[in-house]
């Protein structure tokens, strides 16, 4: 298939990219490289330009023609920014992604495998989150993601535009042969920032936020999913839409979660070295669990994650770190 990954000079996209050239597909990304990497694309044409842009959009269609799928990861995704600056979330986030749909509708395209967010549940009220709990986001980034999912159903409706929404929380991990992996500027995610201090001896430690909440060691217990596991459900999105009509969202999870210091400890274990760490207050709003249940996804779309284990989807991202290669 001729596929178009947008948002594939992020960390999820360049991976997803990877993935599908393995199997054979033709990628093409599309990327603003405004926190993407361009080394990072190494599989498939890469189109510089911006959804905010409408003739980018003309541009890219008209050279490229017809899609087989449309993979959209292009979006703003930091929560504490997205509070302070909820006009760029929505702008990109919403605006930006009206004008990919409307170009989809305008060439005939029918095929999206859109990444969301469990941060559209907002603060659940059980530990383990399945499709049929509230949506109901408390801050701009979740909540300009569930007004995509939103607005694909009614895409679905009035055009016939077929779409799966992703939700999960903790992508990790990195391409087991260390050609891509993560870096953001700023990093906020767990692991790489653990990873991080250990190979930056001598700025600031690791700081854990919270350590007398009801779990069993008192830290937050989170999902983390590795990368390539993420891209499998994607491509698995796209062939379920292949002969099934609608717009659809499962969550994607590990099922069980693992807490602030279980990662700590396995990330230990990874690096061969006491990782030290200082207990910080709690941060407001910080649920004590999130666990996306993936029972759906696994049962629709035949989804089985390969990295079960924190230690070794740790052990992916500390090959990578140790030799960043962008």
């Amino acid at each position: 298939m001729k596929i178009l990954v947008l948002g594939g000079a992020g960390y999820i996209g360049s991976h997803m990219c990877k993935l599908l050239a393995l199997q054979g597909h033709q990628v093409v990304v599309f990327d603003n490289l405004s926190t993407g990497h361009q080394a990072a694309v190494k599989w498939g044409d890469l189109v510089v330009g911006d959804i905010l842009v409408k003739a980018d959009l003309d541009m890219l269609f008209s050279e490229y023609g017809h899609f087989d799928l449309i993979i959209h990861f292009c979006a703003k995704s930091l929560v504490g920014e997205s509070v302070k600056q909820p006009n760029e979330y929505y702008r990109n986030n919403v605006v930006g992604t009206l004008n990919l749909l409307d170009k989809m509708v305008e060439t005939g395209h029918d095929k999206l495998v859109f990444s969301s967010t469990a941060a559209v549940f907002g603060m659940p009220s059980v530990d383990l989150i399945d499709e049929q709990q509230t949506r109901f986001p408390i801050n701009p980034y979740g909540q300009s993601k569930k007004m995509v999912e939103d607005i694909l159903q009614d895409y679905f409706k009035a055009f016939g535009l077929k779409s799966v929404c992703l939700r999960y929380f903790n992508a990790c991990g990195a391409d087991p042969d260390a050609e891509i992996g993560e870096r953001h500027e700023p990093e906020t995610h767990l692991i790489p920032n653990i990873l991080k201090s250990v190979l930056k001896s001598g700025q600031s430690q690791l700081k854990v936020f919270g350590d007398s909440y009801p779990t069993q060691d008192g830290t937050c217990i989170r999902d983390y999913i590795h990368i390539n596991d993420l891209g499998a459900a994607h491509l698995l999105a796209g062939q379920y839409i292949e002969t099934n009509e609608g717009a659809f969202a499962f969550n994607l999870g590990n099922g069980s979660g693992f807490s602030v210091l279980d990662v700590i400890n396995a990330a230990q274990d990874v690096v061969g070295q006491t990782i030290p760490y200082s207990i910080e207050a709690p941060r407001a709003g910080d649920p004590p669990v999130l666990v996306a249940d993936a029972t759906l996804a696994k049962r629709t779309l035949g989804w089985i994650p390969e990295y079960t284990e924190i230690k070794d989807i740790i052990a992916t991202a500390w090959q990578w770190h140790q030799n960043e290669k962008f």
